[in-house]
């Protein structure tokens, strides 16, 4: 049966179990495709223009996917592609996803008793008119001393290991360790919930 309640249709560019979630506690139904993007292959001084640039190529790298498999567009329903990055940002230098799990150890350390940031991109692109457009969000984090027994637990789990700056605040074992969040835990969680509400409407 048509969905008729929808009058448009949403990609997520993303294979964050994370991101994927959000999207769907706002209310939305949305297809997956992840991105093949070399995320090192792309530098840029600052975190917020880091993650601008990350979530760009990743969705031109959909866009060039979705023109090879030729699926447009004999639809009549604009479709919403939204790709997002994240990094953490500690002592002004840009955290990107642990490359073992003695880096993991030493990033959640420094974390305990400190503070870190994260910046998240969202870039919404609507794939009938071309109009794409994005904005970044950055949320501060302050950190309790975090036990180095919370710490081995948290890597031997291995959670930490695939995500930005091995940091996960909504971890059931970090948790009780998180003392403040200024700004939104779906931000630091990979998809600021308002931001991508906004350009969703935007872009329609």
């Amino acid at each position: 049966m048509e969905d008729k309640t929808c009058p448009f249709k949403i990609i997520l560019g993303s294979s964050s179990i994370a991101r994927r979630n959000i999207l769907a506690e706002m209310g939305y139904e949305f297809s997956l495709m992840s991105a093949d993007i070399d995320e090192k292959g792309i530098r840029k001084e600052k975190p917020e223009e880091l993650v601008m640039a990350l979530a760009e190529a990743k969705a031109d790298s959909i866009v060039s996917k979705l023109q090879t498999m030729n699926n447009q567009d004999k639809d009549e329903k604009p479709t919403i592609l939204i790709a997002a990055d994240t990094v953490v940002v500690y002592e002004g230098v840009v955290r990107e996803k642990p490359a073992n799990e003695k880096e993991a150890r030493e990033f959640i350390k420094g974390y305990s008793g400190g503070h870190a940031a994260t910046v998240g991109s969202v870039i919404v692109t609507n794939l009938k008119t071309g109009f794409r457009k994005g904005e970044w969000d950055r949320v501060e984090i302050y950190f309790h001393e975090i036990p180095d027994e919370i710490i081995e637990k948290l890597i031997e789990e291995g959670a930490v290991l695939h995500v930005a700056g091995g940091l996960i605040i909504e971890h059931p074992l970090i948790m009780p360790y998180v003392k403040e969040v200024v700004g939104t835990t779906d931000s630091v969680m990979g998809l600021p919930k308002a931001l991508t509400e906004k350009l969703i409407k935007e872009a329609l």
